[in-house]
């Protein structure tokens, strides 16, 4: 059992000790954030929505 059990280990060591390769690495670019005038600019229009439906389904 000793035995199978250090195979084991030394065969996932071996095995990881070949899992790179010879190609350069793929940078990505940086991603740049840019900066909007405030955080609730995006939330009229689905509150405008809302009302709307809420006002359709009160009148029918």
């Amino acid at each position: 059992m000793k035995k199978l059990v250090l195979a084991a280990a030394l065969t996932a060591a071996a095995s990881t000790a070949f899992a790179g390769n010879l190609e350069e690495p793929v940078v990505e670019p940086p991603v740049i954030v840019e900066e909007t005038q405030g955080s609730s600019g995006g939330i009229w229009l689905p509150l405008i929505l809302l009302v709307v439906a809420g006002a359709a389904i009160a009148a029918s």
